[in-house]
């Protein structure tokens, strides 16, 4: 078939290498000049399959009334005159009971599983290399109160066969040995399975491997709408953003694979996505002292936040904020929590990177109520979506790409995961 998909970040193109692994025509649209520069650009990381807790839990709603006033918080709401951010809030309150926490968390570690198993196959069949660190992620505690509550939820993880193990502080020196000044630290959980690297880089190395293969990119092009025709999709309008040429291009299916812009090119169809954009924060420093940097993924429980190595750099990355569709990073909320992400690192790693230039960043994670991506058929029997993955499609990138080109080819992927238009229902 002529498949048409819509976005090259890092699930747009696992989406386009599978479907060219099983002989597909493929072609790849996006307004940006290449592959994995909104999203995909500068994320936590880290391939966290066994870190995958959704955020709705039956605590959620208490914390985020307590942070609405604050610029630091972990979760931060704006509320907006927006019915979609409403709609997304009262979405998120009825997955916050128990029963839901645990079937989500349960699904989300299925998809993790298949998609760690088709990253490393890719990785096999292609060589990329991205910065990858197979030394799995360690959770950072402060207080007792909180290493309670980390082995509490190591226990779950467990009841779903994952090997989340929990640490007293001397056990967390011998898994990351650089963390021995850092003299808050009561204890953590560690997960050897998971790992890290440069999603970016990996993106658009298997963006080349695709345009090699015969994909088709077609950077730099603004896309305005799709056009219906009877049951489905006839045509994907265009506009080049250097010569305003407008253009529709057609396929035998449409791949939707936008993020967080996935859901308002899709409502003129009829297709309604509870997908909402949560900003989120990078920095990117150099290292002064690379042999005192950490090697082992961390995560930062007091801050929430990800601290990643990334060969001569570390990537701190984390906090998460519903306020639209804004990426600025001039605002006093985003000062202050871009300065926080660099002054905690520095408190856990007094001197070991270059605080004096950080690269900073904001991109917009594409999240469900339940954290649940959307993949599958949407009810247009030609169009297809694949988003919805919040803080991990990094981590579930590569399955979500291969189970998409499983069902675009009639079969059912091997997992315990709802897919959208088969055993998943009231999502699209």
């Amino acid at each position: 078939m002529k498949i048409v998909v819509l976005g090259a970040g890092i699930i747009g193109v696992s989406t386009a290498w599978h479907l060219l692994q099983r002989g597909h025509e493929v072609t790849v649209v996006d307004r940006q000049p290449a592959a994995a520069l909104e999203t995909s650009h500068a994320n936590g990381a880290q391939i966290s399959v066994s870190f995958c807790e959704p955020w709705a839990h039956p605590t959620a709603p208490l914390k985020v009334l307590r942070w609405l006033t604050r610029d630091d918080a972990p979760l931060l709401f704006r509320p907006q005159l927006d019915w979609h951010q409403w709609r997304w809030g009262l979405g998120f309150l009825a997955q916050c009971t128990m029963p839901a926490f645990r079937r989500n968390v349960g699904e989300l570690v299925a998809l993790g599983r298949y998609s760690h198993e088709a990253l490393k196959q890719i990785v096999a069949d292609t060589g990329i290399e991205y910065h990858r660190l197979e030394r799995g992620i360690l959770h950072l505690f402060s207080t007792q109160q909180d290493l309670d509550t980390g082995a509490a939820a190591a226990a779950l993880m467990q009841h779903f066969g994952v090997d989340r193990r929990v640490l007293t502080r001397e056990q967390v020196l011998v898994v990351e040995p650089s963390l021995r000044h850092f003299a808050g630290l009561r204890g953590g959980t560690y997960t050897p399975s998971d790992e890290s690297g440069d999603a970016f880089v990996f993106t658009q190395a298997l963006a080349r491997q695709c345009a090699e293969r015969g994909a088709r990119f077609l950077f730099g092009r603004d896309i305005l709408a799709l056009d219906r025709d009877g049951g489905g999709v006839r045509g994907v309008r265009v506009c080049d953003r250097e010569s305003r040429e407008l253009a529709t291009l057609s396929g035998d299916a449409y791949v939707a694979a936008l993020g967080s812009f996935t859901a308002p090119l899709l409502r003129p169809l009829g297709v309604f996505l509870n997908i909402y954009p949560t900003k989120g924060y990078s920095a990117t420093l150099p290292l002064k002292r690379p042999e005192d940097a950490s090697e082992v993924s961390l995560l930062d429980d007091a801050y929430k936040i990800a601290i990643s190595r990334l060969g001569p750099e570390v990537r701190i990355a984390g906090t998460a904020e519903m306020a639209g569709y804004d990426t600025s990073l001039t605002g006093s909320t985003a000062q202050v929590r871009c300065r926080q992400l660099v002054q905690r690192y520095e408190s856990l790693f007094p001197g070991v990177a270059d605080t004096s230039a950080p690269r900073f960043w904001a991109g917009l994670r594409p999240s469900t109520p339940d954290n649940r991506p959307i993949i599958g058929r949407t009810r247009l029997p030609n169009l297809w979506v694949n988003s919805g993955h919040g803080t991990l499609g990094w981590t579930h990138g590569a399955g979500s790409g291969l189970a998409l080109a499983e069902l675009i080819d009639g079969r059912t992927p091997p997992i315990g995961f709802g897919f959208s238009g088969a055993r998943r229902s009231g999502t699209v």
